[in-house]
């Protein structure tokens, strides 16, 4: 787990992707932490170590045999209840398998000011879930496993959602990875940090 503390009266909750806490996940704690937020970023994996980009599949199967989507949205569920009476706001971010449990845990009755995920693809899965607090979702404009525009669409009557869908491909945020793309990456950020201090 990282926690990176500023007393400061909002707290950012990070989701790491399939991979663990990985040198982009330490990157966006400090970014954050350095904005002036508290950072939690728990370890939902439990296993103190990441695993390689080029270990996608296995890193998949380790999660949804050993954690699962369920289970990770009971962690997150958990930490919101431990620090909610702590802050004034607070945020959760998550990428990727962490998008889609940020979008699991935005309906939970522990208030929430804003949940933000990037290229949370499973998401489509979990459709009937409506939101209770603000969220925005940011996709690739092209994913593997489906067609991006269609899961679009899906969010048109729901409430509390802003979803865009910025150029690139999935992980087009990570500096690290291979479809790391910089404007995309500024785009994003942006789309965040005006989300943020609106919902501040």
């Amino acid at each position: 787990m990282i926690t990176l503390l500023s007393n400061s009266d909002s707290v950012v909750i990070v989701l790491h992707e399939i991979y663990g806490i990985n040198q982009h996940i330490h990157t966006v704690c400090e970014y954050y932490n350095m904005s002036g937020f508290d950072v939690i970023c728990p370890d939902l994996l439990n296993i103190n170590q990441s695993f390689d980009y080029t270990l996608e599949e296995e890193a998949y199967k380790y999660f949804i045999r050993n954690v699962g989507f369920d289970l990770a949205s009971q962690q997150v569920k958990n930490i919101m209840e431990q620090v909610r009476p702590k802050y004034k706001q607070v945020f959760i971010l998550g990428f990727s398998i962490g998008a889609t449990i940020a979008w699991l845990c935005s309906d939970s009755d522990i208030k929430c000011e804003g949940i933000v995920g990037y290229y949370g693809s499973r998401i489509r899965d979990y459709l009937y879930i409506t939101p209770k607090c603000k969220t925005l979702l940011i996709f690739p404009s092209r994913e593997k496993s489906f067609k991006v525009n269609d899961l679009i669409s899906d969010f048109d009557k729901k409430t509390n959602v802003s979803v865009h869908m910025i150029y690139g491909n999935h992980g087009f945020s990570d500096p690290f990875s291979k479809n790391y793309y910089a404007k995309s990456f500024q785009d994003g950020e942006r789309l965040v940090s005006n989300f943020l201090k609106q919902n501040k």
